[in-house]
């Protein structure tokens, strides 16, 4: 938390969001900003689309407390702010890492995500991997916000059991009939497309894990899907 609240210190307001924590996330906020405001955490798009409209300024960069600004993209954001806006949003390139290592290829290349915008904007009605809904123009940030998306296995397998369950609830409409091409075939593509296709063998011991996680969460996705349907239909 103490990171990602100094990467960002240049910003005219720091609002800082906790879901009611058990730890010393409060204690280490109140070092940066006097504007911490607590509220039941739903989901990411739920939680985001309510903290939109607690900002004072018109322009908001959003930022998770495993993300860090990088100095480039805080001057590009400080000039882009100060200069002639053209856009009403723009996305930013995330450089992740997982197990300590900055990941180069595979599923996590070329992530981007849209985080500086208008506070008109809001987050789609997704339970996971909700992105911002722009009425108007993106444009794109050169700099990199740093992301440590999983720390560890143990980080990873503690969060998957939730978002494979939001991501079957969201998807659960669009997909007809459970059979072997959702339990099989889909992952056995996922693990190929991410570790040859992307080249995430390229990225050594982490790549291969990577690739077969990510083969493992849609597996996961469609068995909690079934799961879902199950006691839906009382059976």
């Amino acid at each position: 938390m103490e990171e990602v609240l100094a990467s960002v210190q240049w910003a005219d307001e720091i609002l800082v969001v906790d879901s009611f924590s058990t730890d010393d996330t409060v204690t280490i906020a109140r070092k940066y900003t006097d504007r911490i405001l607590e509220h039941e955490y739903e989901n990411s798009a739920a939680q985001k689309n309510w903290t939109i409209p607690q900002a004072t300024h018109n322009w908001i960069f959003l930022i998770d407390a495993d993300e860090r600004v990088t100095p480039e993209l805080k001057e590009e954001i400080q000039k882009v702010l100060g200069g002639e806006l053209q856009h009403k949003g723009y996305w930013v390139h995330r450089q992740n890492y997982f197990m300590g290592r900055h990941v180069k290829h595979g599923g996590m290349a070329g992530d981007r995500v849209i985080r500086l915008f208008t506070r008109e904007a809001r987050y789609e009605n997704r339970k996971v991997h909700a992105e911002v809904i722009i009425d108007g123009t993106v444009g794109e940030m050169k700099g990199k916000l740093k992301h440590n998306s999983y720390k560890s296995l143990g980080h990873y397998l503690n969060k998957i059991h939730r978002y494979t369950l939001w991501s079957a609830m969201d998807k659960d409409v669009s997909t007809g009939r459970i059979g072997l091409f959702h339990l099989i075939v889909k992952p056995a593509f996922k693990f190929f497309q991410f570790y040859i296709l992307k080249r995430g063998f390229l990225d050594g011991f982490v790549g291969l894990v990577l690739a077969s996680l990510s083969a493992y969460t849609i597996l996961l996705r469609y068995i909690q899907m079934w799961e879902i349907r199950r006691a839906n239909s009382g059976t």
